[in-house]
C-alpha cells in the first residue's frame, strides 16, 4: 500500500538553496528590471541624504579636528567630534554591545529594513552603479542580451565605458574611506606628493579600489546573500510578528492571469439550465495575476510570493512593481506590503509591541542609560597613580616619612591641559621629581600623555598601620575632575 501512495511534493524547495545558485552549483546572474514607484523615490531621498553626508563628512571639522576619524594604526578615534583613546576601551565595548542590542531589536521588529534603506552596499549599488549601468546598457533585457552576445564594437564600447566609470567611482570611494581613517588633510597631502614617497600606500589604495570595483561590477548581490553576516542573523531573529516585506497569500492565492468573462453561457451552464444539475462551483481567483514582475525587479532574484527568505533585503522594489500592476487591473494596492505573518493570517494590523520586542527594549533602555552615565562621567584626563615598584618607606626625619609614586596622565581632549595633585584625606606635601608643572599635551600629540614621579611626605602620627589609605584629587582650573585612591606604605614594611 505504501508503494501506491503518491510522493509528497516539497513546495518549499526554495529554502534548500539560494535563488542565485543553479542546481549544478553555477551562479545565476541577476538582471533586475528597472522599477520606479512611491517607495523607490523615498529610498532615493534617503540615499541622496546619506551620500551627501558621506561625501562632506571628512571635511567637517570641530575645533580643527575631523568630525569622524577611525585611525586604528595610531589609535586615534573621533566620533561626532568627541575624541576617544585606548583607555576608553570599556566605553567602546559598552557602545558595541548597545549597538548589537539595537540591531537585534530593530531586526526582530522590522527585519532587514537597514539593508534595503541605509546599507552602504545597497546605496552605492542601487543608487549609483546600477543607474550608470541602466544609462549605458539599458534595462534588464538589453543588459542580459549584451552579456550573452558576441564581443562586437558596441559591446566593447559599452562595457569599456561602464567599467571605466565604475573603477573611477571605486577609486573615489576608496579615497573617501581612507579620509575617514587618516583624515582628509592627510589624504590630500598623499595625492599631491610623489608616488615614490608612499609606494606602499599607493599599492594598498589600488588594491582596495579594485576590491570595490569587483564588488559593484561583479559580486553584487552575493554580498547580501552569502558574505554579509547580518543576513544570517535574520533567520534567528524574525518571528511571525516581525514586520517585513510580505506577500498577502490570503488575498493573492490562488494566483493566475485575468480571464475575460464570456457573454454567452457555456455548454455546461446551458446543460445545467435545461436540467436540474447544479453548475459546478468555480474556484475563486486571488488578486495575484502571476505576472512575476515582483521577481523580475528583485535585486537578489527571489520570489517574494514564496514567503520570507534570507535573501530578501526589504528594498521594496517588489512592492512598487506589484502596486503598479494592481493599479492597471483596478485592484487595491498592498498585495505585497510591509506586514507580519500573523497580521496576514489573522487579518489584523501589524503588532509592534510583543513580549520579545518589549524585553529587547528594556535591555536597550538600560544599556543606553548606562552608556549615557559613562559618557557624562567621562573625564577630560585619565590618571594612573601608583606607588613605585620596588620602593620602601623612606624616613625624612624623626616625625615624617615619604613614599615614591609614579603617575601617568592621558589627555582625552584636543587641547593642552594643566592639572594639579592635592591630598584630600591627609595633611602632607608633594615633591615632584623634575618640573611640577603638570601640562598634558593634546590627544594625538605624543599619545596625549604626560608622566613622571612624585614623593609624598606624611606625618608619622597620621599613619594607620602597615598601609595608610590615601586619596589624591586631580584638579583642572581649580575644579576637581578625578579622585585617585592609593596606599602609603608605613615604616618597617
Amino acid at each position: 500500500m505504501a508503494d501506491s501512495q503518491q510522493p509528497i511534493r516539497d513546495t518549499e524547495e526554495f529554502r534548500d538553496h539560494i535563488s542565485t545558485v543553479a542546481e549544478d552549483g553555477k551562479r545565476i546572474y541577476v538582471y533586475p528590471k528597472k522599477q520606479k514607484g512611491r517607495y523607490y523615490w523615498r529610498r532615493t531621498i534617503v540615499a541622496a541624504i546619506l551620500l551627501i553626508l558621506f561625501l562632506v563628512g571628512p571635511f567637517i571639522k570641530v575645533d580643527g579636528r575631523p568630525l569622524m576619524l577611525f585611525n586604528v594604526l595610531k589609535r586615534d578615534f573621533i566620533i561626532f567630534g568627541i575624541p576617544f583613546t585606548p583607555q576608553d576601551t570599556f566605553l567602546f565595548a559598552v557602545t558595541m554591545i548597545t549597538s548589537l542590542v539595537i540591531i537585534v531589536l530593530f531586526t526582530a521588529v522590522f527585519g532587514r529594513l537597514f539593508c534595503g534603506w541605509v546599507c552602504p552596499q545597497t546605496i552605492f549599488m542601487e543608487h549609483v552603479f546600477r543607474r550608470i549601468e541602466y544609462a549605458i546598457e539599458g534595462d534588464a533585457n538589453k543588459s542580459r542580451r549584451l552579456d550573452k552576445g558576441p564581443w562586437t564594437k558596441e559591446k566593447i564600447w559599452k562595457k569599456g565605458l561602464k567599467w571605466t566609470i565604475f573603477y573611477l567611482i571605486s577609486l573615489i570611494i576608496a579615497h573617501y574611506f581612507l579620509a575617514y581613517i587618516i583624515g582628509a588633510d592627510e589624504v590630500l597631502k598623499l595625492i599631491k606628493s610623489p608616488i615614490g614617497s608612499h609606494i606602499g600606500g599607493f599599492i594598498a589604495m589600488i588594491i582596495f579600489s579594485v576590491i570595490f570595483f569587483m564588488v559593484f561590477a561583479n559580486v553584487r548581490d552575493q554580498v547580501c546573500t552569502t558574505i554579509c553576516p547580518y543576513g544570517r542573523l535574520q533567520g534567528v531573529l524574525l518571528d511571525k510578528n516581525s514586520i517585513v516585506v510580505s506577500y498577502d497569500f490570503e488575498r493573492g492565492e490562488p494566483r493566475g492571469p485575468i480571464k475575460k468573462k464570456k457573454k454567452k453561457k457555456t455548454e455546461l451552464e446551458n446543460l445545467a439550465a435545461s436540467t436540474d444539475v447544479a453548475t459546478p462551483a468555480v474556484e475563486p481567483q486571488g488578486d495575484c495575476v502571476d505576472c512575476e514582475l515582483c521577481v523580475k525587479v528583485c535585486p537578489t532574484g527571489i520570489d517574494i510570493r514564496n514567503g520570507t527568505q534570507l535573501e530578501c533585503i526589504n528594498c521594496t522594489l517588489c512592492m512598487d512593481a506589484c502596486n503598479s500592476i494592481m493599479d492597471k487591473v483596478k485592484r487595491p494596492q498592498g498585495l505585497i506590503r510591509y506586514a507580519s505573518y500573523n497580521s496576514i493570517v489573522e487579518h489584523k494590523p501589524n503588532k509592534v509591541l510583543t513580549t520579545r520586542s518589549i524585553a529587547y527594549s528594556v535591555v536597550m533602555v538600560v544599556l543606553l542609560g548606562f552608556l549615557g552615565y559613562l559618557m557624562v562621567g567621562r573625564t577630560a584626563v585619565k590618571t594612573f597613580f601608583q606607588r613605585a615598584r620596588g620602593t620602601i618607606y623612606m624616613e625624612v626625619d624623626a616625625n615624617h616619612g615619604k613614599n615614591l609614586y609614579n603617575y601617568q596622565l592621558i589627555n582625552k581632549t584636543r587641547d593642552e591641559i594643566s592639572v594639579d595633585f592635592k591630598l584630600l584625606n591627609k595633611e602632607g606635601t608633594l615633591e615632584f621629581v623634575g618640573s611640577k608643572d603638570l601640562k598634558v599635551p593634546p590627544a594625538g600629540v605624543n599619545g596625549g600623555m604626560a608622566e613622571g614621579a612624585v614623593f609624598i611626605t606624611l606625618d608619622k602620627k597620621d599613619l594607620e598601620g602597615k598601609t595608610t589609605p590615601l586619596k589624591i584629587g586631580v584638579f583642572k582650573d581649580g575644579k576637581q575632575i578625578e579622585t585617585i585612591e592609593t596606599g602609603f606604605l608605613g615604616p618597617g614594611q
